[in-house]
């Protein structure tokens, strides 16, 4: 199943409700469309219906799709799954932002490796906010270290904070992981850092996300539905 427009328009309404109830502007929460394992043809179908903000989780997947689309200048490529030491260095080159930051290495690689010439890569620190050891992220203690040296570095634009709930129908339960977030975020900003990107909530949680302050949702199964398997997996 590609997007389709039904699909996407109730995701944009799903928002909205969702920060209404917060009583929040449903323009201050954006839509990062996860296209990891979709086509090319795919993203260009969304592209379509107005969506430009996509994520993808492998570097190499994501540089093919890039170049295949090279047509769509406003496209936004945002690497929101783990990386590898190894792939910082062409990271670097492919993505606009990385959400995914969690040790000091892979920010000085990706901010040494950033081409010249292009504009500072929106670096994002990634909280374990759940404490599942299957799950990357610092520790929330931890957050406001690394958010400094990734400030710090050339190439590189600080601008707030991902994590990922874990999988629970309990919304008082989602609402408590987000907030530790939303603390990382106001710890940042109380040490004139500029945070202002909370990326939370997926399909499953967004509303939790959402009444916690997100300003971005990430969201593949309610666009595309089911995701199909990784190519070569």
């Amino acid at each position: 199943m590609g997007l389709d427009e039904n699909a996407w328009q109730a995701a944009m309404r799903r928002i909205a409700r969702a920060a209404e109830a917060a009583g929040r502007d449903p323009g201050s929460v954006r839509l990062c469309a996860v296209s990891k394992t979709r086509t090319a043809d795919e993203v260009r179908a969304a592209r379509g219906l107005g969506q430009t903000r996509f994520g993808e989780n492998y570097v190499q997947e994501a540089a093919a799709k890039r170049d295949e689309l090279a047509d769509l200048a406003d496209l936004e490529w945002r690497l929101i799954g783990p990386l590898q030491g190894n792939k910082a260095v062409h990271a670097a080159g492919v993505f606009d932002a990385v959400e995914s930051i969690d040790r000091a290495k892979i920010a000085e690689r990706l901010s040494s490796a950033r081409p010249a010439g292009r504009r500072p890569m929106e670096a994002l620190v990634q909280v374990n906010i759940s404490g599942e050891t299957s799950k990357s992220g610092v520790e929330p203690g931890e957050a406001l270290p690394l958010a400094r040296l990734v400030a710090s570095l050339p190439g590189l634009a600080f601008a707030g904070f991902m994590g990922i709930a874990e999988p629970t129908p309990d919304l008082a339960t989602q609402r408590v992981q987000f907030a530790r977030l939303r603390r990382c975020r106001d710890e940042a900003r109380d040490a004139g850092l500029d945070a202002h990107v909370l990326s939370m909530g997926m399909t499953a949680d967004l509303e939790a996300a959402i009444l916690e302050g997100s300003t971005q949702v990430r969201l593949g199964t309610a666009l595309f539905g089911e995701r199909p398997p990784r190519p070569g997996r």
